[in-house]
């Protein structure tokens, strides 16, 4: 069974950088597309950005320029590299397959941007 163990998360002032991560386990991880999304209060959970088996990036676009994800297929993890972070940022961050999104979701990170 998959399993999706996020961490990083923190609170963090407008402008600043904060490092998520996303350590998977129970899947043949170098091999699959994975993604980044976070739900912020009251709003749906959303993509933010997919990352190819052979590292081909996408970014939905408010995060374009701002954000970066990367993978490390020896050590089955996933990051995302956020900076310029904004009050609009603030939400819980999960890491799943895709998208779609095919596994059971973890407990995911909160990130908080706010003076």
């Amino acid at each position: 069974q998959v399993q999706l163990v996020e961490s990083g998360g923190g609170l963090v002032q407008p402008g600043g950088s904060l490092r998520v991560s996303c350590a998977v386990s129970g899947t043949i991880f170098g091999f699959g597309d994975m993604a980044w999304y976070r739900q912020a209060p009251g709003k749906q959970r959303e993509l933010v950005a997919s990352i190819s088996g052979i590292g081909l990036t996408k970014y939905v676009d408010s995060v374009k320029g701002r954000f970066t994800i990367s993978r490390d297929n020896t050590r089955n993890t996933m990051y995302l590299q956020m900076s310029s972070l904004k009050p609009e940022d603030t939400a819980v961050y999960y890491c799943n397959s895709g998208p779609p999104a095919r596994y059971s979701w973890g407990q995911g990170t909160q990130v908080t941007v706010s003076s």
